[in-house]
């Protein structure tokens, strides 16, 4: 019996080589779930930090801004890119990887029912960036005629009344009951607030139902 070196049939060449081939792929796959897009809920004003502290740590976010015009108490106008669900950062990322998204500075919670992340469409997160690149979007209450609503700011903050009509898509028209009778008082949309709702909250509710009614 011959101890020489051994030779190798085409045959057999090619079933180990379609092995290999085999193990190079299955080494490349992804051991985890696929990366989907989550909404993080994020203590107010500091979305734009935790954008910042998610790219320093590699985990893909996406934060939608809009411009708006904002007048000082001194007049001074100035143009400020405000967040389009304020109190809300998007993140892509497996499941498996939430603890390092709730580890980042003034992350509150992952938006959840029950215990699992509840994951936002793809195209809900590309709609939301191509439409900010073509059209003009800007935060909506969601209010309708009729709806009572809150003055937040100015003169008559905190004066309450029945919202008549919608001027323009950028103003509404506001009827407040003030001794017995009604004046109309024009007021910015960013300027009221539905009575008895959380406006940091329900823009982003209501994406969310979509989200969750589309699936």
């Amino acid at each position: 019996m011959s101890n020489g070196p051994c030779c190798l049939l085409p045959s057999q060449m090619g079933v180990m080589n379609g092995a290999q081939e085999l193990q190079s792929i299955a080494g490349e796959m992804p051991t985890g779930k696929i990366p989907r897009w989550y909404a993080v809920f994020t203590m107010a004003r500091h979305e734009k930090k935790i954008a910042w502290h998610l790219g320093q740590r590699d985990i893909e976010s996406f934060l939608p801004l809009y411009k708006a015009k904002h007048r000082w108490k001194n007049r001074c106008t100035v143009s400020l890119e405000l967040p389009l669900f304020p109190n809300y950062v998007f993140v892509r990322i497996d499941p498996q990887e939430r603890r390092r998204v709730l580890s980042v500075p003034s992350v509150v919670s992952i938006v959840s029912v029950g215990r699992e992340p509840l994951p936002v469409e793809d195209h809900y997160i590309t709609g939301l960036r191509d439409g900010l690149l073509t059209s003009r979007i800007e935060p909506h209450p969601g209010l309708e005629v009729g709806d009572r609503v809150r003055i937040t700011r100015g003169a008559m903050a905190d004066m309450v009344g029945v919202l008549d009509r919608q001027k323009n898509p950028f103003r509404v028209v506001l009827s407040l009951e003030m001794i017995g009778r009604s004046v109309a008082v024009e007021v910015d949309l960013a300027d009221i607030e539905p009575v008895y709702a959380v406006p940091e909250r329900s823009a982003m509710d209501a994406f969310l139902i979509a989200a969750e009614s589309g699936r």
